[in-house]
């Protein structure tokens, strides 16, 4: 099928805007009563154009249900909105009549008809039921807002058809005139009647009028996407980008058709993309969801709008390596683990310790050993929204090894010794400290909590803590030697450990 064009305006609804704008200026120069009976002729040729139209959306939703009939699959979608389409405009229509009839009413009274042509109605020259109506008693308040959804209604549903949603907005337009009087008091106040009448029933000629253009553009949409092809090509679509051992591996084999001649606009992320194809430097891990549009004109002269949306999964370039004899940790401290699971995001990979506990810091897992025999790592994975069981493996549990004992001078940037030459105000402000040293494999922190200070010719002195006692420091002079003994330190796993002696002169 071939899409239907736009309905063109007609010589006769030209005329009689023509005619409209003429008598609306002929107002404005205050031209004697007698010239508003032109109203007559412009509302009776209004009411035949109405006619006209009622009759060809009647032909429209006819062809539109036959098309129902034969493909309703395809149509179902399309008529469905026509339907609603023909309710809005006749709920709108019917609002517009009722409201011409009351004013009516307020001014002819009991000689009013139930249908306001200007012709029937006596009051033509009335100045004043139109402002009541509609101003004072705030009628127009509600017709402004009918008419406004209306217009959005419209609009929406010509979303991918810039230019007709330009002409509901102007055609239906409510906002301030230019000396800046609101759209009910430039419709209503210090108007004659068969003016208003005649402008409500423009409204309404309107109504049946973008009824008729919007039931063409719907119409025309069943036929849309019945694109030439001249290529086919198959094309196999994953349904994930990575499939684990033991897991079902699935993807869609369609053929692809496509018409070489029109080549689709392609977006991703709101950028446009050359030739459909995305490319993008992945710097960032984890799963990086995407999503985009593809814009193709259809056969209608309008867009065809097609939102996607995907993802892909990106982790780092890795190697496993294991030296199983020195599968060990340590109790007391955390054992930082790198854990990983490919094709799977990191915020969906846990473990389970057996003989210990961990806590999660940075992306690492921090695990600690609550028993000396081995414990076991457990890997866990969400997959399709599940958790399965990734592999493990057992560790033996050491205990931290020793450190060593240093003296650590106050001095800010002196480095810790072990022995060798100092003053006695340096050892004064000095201490004792337990560490790896800068070789360190580990890293622990220890305490110095006893050692026992010997010279010659002196009785020892057993101290507490890490301080050295300044008192026995002060008996000494240039040239002794001070023995620092039985160096006893405690680590996080609060085991003493005793670290020696260092010998220091004086």
């Amino acid at each position: 099928m071939s899409g239907a064009k736009n309905c063109p305006e007609t010589p006769r609804q030209k005329m009689i805007g023509m005619m409209y704008l003429v008598l609306t200026a002929m107002l404005a120069l205050n031209v004697s009563s007698e010239i508003l009976n032109g109203f007559t002729m412009v509302d009776n040729s209004l009411h035949k154009t109405i006619e006209s139209s009622e009759l060809r959306n009647k032909s429209l939703y006819a062809d539109f249900q036959d098309l129902f009939d034969k493909n309703p699959a395809k149509v179902r979608e399309w008529l469905e909105k026509a339907k609603t389409v023909k309710k809005k405009s006749d709920d709108l229509y019917k609002f517009i009549e009722n409201f011409k009839v009351q004013i009516v009413r307020l001014a002819d009274k009991k000689e009013a008809n139930d249908s306001a042509y200007v012709k029937q109605i006596n009051a033509k020259d009335n100045m004043d039921k139109a402002a009541q109506y509609g101003i004072a008693e705030r009628h127009g308040k509600e017709l402004k807002k009918q008419i406004e959804e209306y217009r959005s209604f419209l609009v929406d549903l010509s979303a991918n058809n810039p230019s007709k949603q330009k002409m509901y907005q102007s055609i239906f337009a409510t906002g301030k005139t230019k000396d800046g009087k609101q759209w009910d008091e430039a419709l209503f106040e210090g108007m004659p009647l068969s003016a208003v009448i005649t402008i409500l029933t423009k409204y309404q000629s309107d109504i049946r009028s973008s009824e008729a253009e919007i039931i063409q553009y719907l119409k025309s949409q069943t036929d849309a996407l019945d694109f030439r092809v001249n290529k086919i090509t198959a094309v196999v679509v994953p349904n994930t980008p990575y499939v684990l051992r033991g897991e079902k591996y699935s993807a869609q084999i369609v053929l692809a058709a496509v018409d070489s001649t029109k080549k689709p606009d392609y977006y991703v992320n709101g950028q446009q993309v050359r030739n459909g194809l995305y490319e993008v430097m992945a710097n960032k891990l984890g799963i990086i969801s995407y999503s985009g549009q593809i814009k193709l004109q259809g056969n209608d002269g309008n867009v065809m709008v097609r939102p996607f949306k995907s993802s892909y999964t990106v982790g780092e370039p890795a190697a496993t390596l294991s030296n199983e004899d020195l599968n060990v940790v340590y109790r007391g401290i955390d054992n930082k683990f790198s854990i990983s699971v490919p094709g799977v995001a990191s915020e969906d990979v846990t473990i389970r310790v057996i003989g210990g506990s961990y806590r999660k810091e940075g992306g690492k897992f921090l695990i600690q050993p609550s028993r000396n025999e081995d414990i076991n790592i457990e890997v866990w994975a969400k997959v399709d929204g599940k958790q399965k069981k990734m592999g493990g493996g057992a560790y033996r549990v050491k205990l931290l090894p020793d450190p060593k004992a240093f003296i650590q001078p106050n001095d800010a940037g002196a480095k810790p010794i072990r022995g060798g030459f100092m003053s006695p105000s340096a050892l004064r402000s000095s201490s004792l400290i337990a560490s790896y040293g800068k070789d360190e494999l580990i890293k622990a922190k220890f305490r110095v909590i006893s050692f026992t200070m010997l010279a010659k010719g002196f009785s020892p002195v057993q101290v507490g803590g890490s301080r050295l006692n300044a008192a026995f420091l002060d008996k000494l002079i240039k040239g002794d030697i001070l023995m620092i003994n039985n160096i006893k330190a405690e680590g996080p796993d609060l085991i003493p450990r005793d670290l020696g002696s260092i010998a220091i002169q004086l």
